[in-house]
């Protein structure tokens, strides 16, 4: 990567903790640079609780024009958001930060729009389905918005943190487009599964559903990239479902994100 570094290089951060596991700083380095743009993406192990001073820090650098955002840091950065779209001000949540003019941020939240493209490349469709999604932190809300908006009949979500799930349930039935409730971790009789917790990234986590439940009529998808076969994915193939990976996902969300990162 060093001949695609210099002195006049334009810095972005992908920002989380832990930050090992992401893909972004090559991916996104390699996106740029193949559509003529001389940048680079810089990872950055920040603890929530200097979240907002280190963005300080780095806002002071005037060659810093963007930031990723990751786990756990998508609801804190919007606060930290002079502006955001429509999208990431219903969600309260960014995964993408640029720079306004006068030097402050403007965020956005591609995570579900980005499972959504993933899902349908891979020849699913949100429309008209019954969708259980599993977890309700930045990128289950995200795509619980993104199924919602396009087209699913009901949305059922789960999370073991009540108070967010309901949040969550409240804000999408606020927008009466269709029949969103409380679900469980028993995934019978939904056409879409969708995990999008953390649980598949350690070999020693459990499942984030019942698994025993998972039938071949069922689309699953998982937003976890490392391991890029999760046991759920694996589980899900081996009984003959179509799948949607994180990795997937995550080449979506990454064109959304440079999009927006260069201004479009």
């Amino acid at each position: 990567m060093s001949e695609l570094l210099n002195g006049a290089s334009r810095v972005h951060y992908i920002v989380g903790d832990p930050i090992a596991q992401v893909k972004s700083p090559a991916g996104v380095t390699q996106v740029l640079h193949g559509r003529g743009h001389n940048a680079v993406v810089i990872p950055a192990h920040v603890a929530p609780a200097h979240l907002a001073t280190w963005l300080k820090g780095v806002s002071l650098a005037q060659n810093v024009d963007g930031i990723i955002v990751t786990v756990p840091h998508k609801f804190a950065s919007y606060d930290l958001c002079a502006s955001t779209s429509e999208r990431a001000a219903f969600l309260h949540t960014v995964n993408t930060q640029r720079r306004n003019p006068d030097g402050s941020w403007h965020g956005d939240m591609f995570d579900g729009l980005g499972f959504v493209e993933a899902l349908r490349d891979q020849g699913g469709q949100p429309q008209g389905q019954r969708a259980l999604l599993v977890g309700a932190g930045g990128a289950g809300s995200a795509i619980a918005h993104a199924l919602v908006m396009a087209g699913v009949r009901e949305l059922a979500i789960h999370d073991e943190d009540t108070l967010r799930r309901t949040t969550l349930v409240d804000r999408l039935v606020g927008l009466s487009q269709c029949a969103v409730l409380h679900g469980s971790a028993n995934p019978s009789g939904f056409d879409l599964i969708v995990n999008a917790t953390p649980m598949g990234m350690k070999v020693t986590d459990p499942y984030p559903l019942d698994i025993e439940k998972i039938d071949a009529t069922m689309f699953v998808g998982c937003v976890i990239t490392a391991p890029v076969i999760t046991p759920l994915i694996a589980t899900a193939r081996a009984r003959g479902c179509k799948t949607v990976t994180g990795t997937e996902m995550f080449g979506r969300v990454r064109d959304l994100m440079v999009d927006f990162l260069l201004g479009a």
